[in-house]
């Protein structure tokens, strides 16, 4: 019939009746008591305090030299000792006390900072020349997204389609009347570090040359899948201007050929960002040749100005082990955990052996924690006042209810 009413079991918001919506999983709550917490403590402090050590240990024979030259264009063209916070020396065997300061000088007719470094040990393969900059943030989030995927992988991005993109400001130039997109655009790119440091030199060696070059490679210091981010280039050369920080390097625009960014591995150095503002970034190794110990020189052309956001640059000579760099804090952290886990445990097991707590007890329930700290008195008296209340307001009420349930009775 068309008016019909349906027949059948409303609608319900209820969930159905299964293990998982009424919250019927199985389930597994361990029950901290002593027997077992006092254990893991130990167990977790005897482990760590050993692992710490070693990784402190291995930290230690890590060898590791840092130079500043920040203020070396200030200098003159002798050689200058550094002072003591303008270095750090941390050479495995060496007695801090018998370090020879590093010396600089500057060539202000080249622009050259010549670092003499004493090394007073060999270092052992592999050995790595970093450069380290300070108070820069790579890490800020403008900074980090100043770049353009599709540039990079090679397509040819016209200014107008950079405009007001991830690369603003700095996406394309005007000279001449003639608009052109920057290649590669970005804050990242605009600020990549172009000093150029040079390949250690042993001064003085054992035979009879004058000088031996300490080679190190610049190749292979980059990320494999760094590379696989950039393609060649689909611009044509005239097509795109280079970066304003760029002119130094190529100051009449890409006249030899655009540069092939996806073999330029210090460009893929410096554009992996950081995440602190202090960092270090590997300029080039050696992973095959001793570096026998004698007095070498470093020259550096500077071209990076740290000083103008108060920062400061330094070159790193550092060996590695098997956990990586010079990394104390790691072996530190291991150490202190388990020294506090073994601090607690101590203090738990005498505070159970000299005062157990039984378990289940029920006197440290907080209701049971109310009356013995008195605060149940007030609540019990005003408890019988109501109590007594409710006794003569039941007796007054009596009455009428009882007609009431007669009424009730009498009603067919």
């Amino acid at each position: 019939m068309a008016g019909a009413p349906t027949t059948g079991e409303p609608k319900s918001k209820r969930p159905s009746n299964t293990a998982f919506k009424q919250q019927r999983l199985r389930a597994w709550q361990p029950l901290l008591t002593p027997k077992s917490v006092l254990p893991t403590f130990f167990i977790i402090g005897i482990i760590f305090a050993p692992i710490g050590g070693w990784l402190l240990w291995a930290s230690e024979r890590v060898n590791e030299l840092r130079i500043d030259y920040t203020n070396c264009d200030k200098l003159g063209n002798s050689f200058t000792s550094l002072t003591s916070s303008q270095y750090e020396y941390h050479l495995h065997g060496i007695n801090a006390a018998t370090i020879v300061p590093p010396q600089e000088k500057y060539d202000s007719s080249s622009g050259t900072c010549t670092i003499q470094i004493n090394l007073q040990k060999d270092l052992d393969p592999s050995v790595y020349l970093y450069y380290r900059l300070t108070n820069f943030y790579q890490n800020h989030r403008r900074y980090t997204r100043s770049f353009d995927v599709d540039q990079l992988k090679g397509k040819a991005r016209s200014a107008s389609e950079l405009s007001n993109g991830d690369c603003s400001p700095l996406d394309s130039s005007t000279e001449g009347g003639v608009r052109k997109p920057y290649y590669p655009c970005g804050l990242i790119a605009n600020s990549i570090f172009n000093d150029t440091i040079s390949q250690p030199v042993l001064t003085n060696p054992s035979g009879t040359q004058p000088s031996v070059t300490y080679k190190m490679s610049e190749s292979g210091i980059a990320w494999s899948a760094d590379k696989k981010r950039m393609n060649p280039t689909e611009y044509k050369q005239g097509d795109v201007y280079p970066p304003p920080n760029w002119r130094e390097r190529y100051p009449n625009g890409y006249t030899n050929g655009i540069p092939d960014l996806g073999n330029d591995e210090h460009f893929l150095v410096w554009m992996r960002t950081a995440g602190l503002p202090t960092f270090r970034k590997l300029y080039m190794k050696n992973t095959a040749d001793k570096m026998v110990s004698g007095i070498y020189e470093i020259a550096v052309t500077m071209n990076y100005d740290t000083r103008s956001f108060g920062g400061t640059k330094s070159i790193v000579l550092s060996t590695t082990s098997f956990i990586g760099g010079r990394n104390p804090v790691l072996g530190i952290t291991f150490i202190s955990v388990g020294g506090l886990c073994v601090l607690l445990g101590c203090i738990f097991a005498i505070r159970h052996f000299y005062r157990p707590r039984r378990l289940g007890d029920h006197t440290y329930l907080s209701w049971n924690q109310q009356v013995a700290s008195g605060l149940a008195d007030n609540s019990a008296g005003r408890g019988a006042a109501a109590a007594h209340a409710a006794t003569t307001t039941g007796r007054a009420n009596q009455a009428p209810a009882a007609a009431g349930q007669g009424l009730l009775r009498q009603r067919p």
